[in-house]
């Protein structure tokens, strides 16, 4: 596993992000800890996870993720080596969707103590909440910071002109800027008009702001939740766009050239981008792991990324 800048921060974190959304919930705690044990073996150290995992799924009320995750750092005694990014700002249990600051401040908390850790060392505000004022929310998280109870912020849900907004309060005001953005982004382009409510897409403008401002940019939902390899998922209308089956044969085309799977290719094409980006990579069984983790070792030619970039059915 190699290393890559996260923003303007000096620290580098592992250029595949594991995320944790389903550990202790629908994935249980066996095979949670083998993917886990088998990443950091890998050499990778960014593990993603947030307050409200899972609690959308039958049984569980959200913590459950944090929660794993503190118990196999202290198990495995392993906290230095990694780096924990948490979230805020989804509604779970009593707590509204909203950025608050004593919804911050209280939730931090209350994800230090599941994680059993001191410090978050990236902590997101997950959704933009319009109707509590950028200088209250970023406000309560430099608080955070300079408490020691966080190390950076980061942004998620965000467009491009509420980013800059933001990171233009925290100049103005002398507080800490969002470091990084994560973003739902993968190769297939959404259809034109089509949304992902409550989660935003990356676009062109995204891609622009953060190229120039060295703002590090994550993806999530790279792999469509294996809709571009199992016979049993389906891209879905939002992916249904003009350009979708070129793009798909794009795909297909470079895979056979490089010897790679499908799902290879798309973590290949994110990490090569322009600018490039940190794909958070998500598994149920250490077999998809490991294919995540060979994509690390696919390297896609220009002539190729052409080919993935300008893959159209206009050609």
């Amino acid at each position: 596993m190699y290393t890559v800048p996260l923003g303007s921060t000096g620290v580098e974190v592992s250029a595949l992000c594991l995320g944790t959304m389903y550990f202790g919930s629908r994935t249980d705690s066996i095979s949670s800890y083998k993917i886990l044990d088998q990443y950091v073996e890998a050499g990778g150290n960014f593990l993603d996870t947030a307050n409200v995992y899972a609690c959308w799924v039958d049984g569980f009320i959200g913590g459950e993720s944090e929660t794993l995750l503190g118990k196999w750092m202290k198990e495995r005694s392993n906290r230095s080596q990694v780096f924990i990014a948490s979230k805020v700002g989804f509604a779970y249990q009593n707590v509204g969707k909203e950025l608050k600051a004593e919804t911050i401040e209280q939730e931090c908390e209350k994800s230090l103590k599941r994680l059993g850790i001191d410090t978050i060392d990236l902590y997101y505000a997950h959704v933009d909440d319009r109707n509590t004022p950028l200088e209250e929310s970023i406000e309560a998280m430099h608080r955070l910071i300079k408490a020691g109870k966080v190390r950076y912020i980061g942004a998620s849900n965000f467009s491009a002109w509420r980013l800059a907004e933001a990171n233009y309060v925290s100049k103005t005001n002398n507080w800490t800027e969002f470091c990084c953005i994560q973003q739902r982004h993968t190769y297939l382009r959404p259809r034109p008009g089509t949304g992902f409510d409550p989660q935003l897409a990356v676009n062109d403008d995204l891609l622009d702001y953060c190229r120039h401002k060295k703002i590090s940019l994550l993806a999530y939902s790279v792999l469509l939740s294996g809709a571009y390899t199992r016979a049993d998922r389906q891209v879905g209308v939002q992916y249904s766009g003009p350009d979708t089956n070129a793009r798909l044969k794009a795909l297909q085309r470079v895979a056979n050239e490089s010897g790679a799977t499908v799902n290879q290719v798309v973590l290949a094409w994110l990490l090569q981008g322009d600018p490039p980006i940190i794909p958070l990579v998500a598994a149920s069984t250490t077999e998809q792991m490991q294919e995540n983790l060979d994509a690390l070792h696919v390297r896609l030619s220009e002539k190729q990324i052409e080919v993935l970039n300008t893959a159209s059915a206009k050609k």
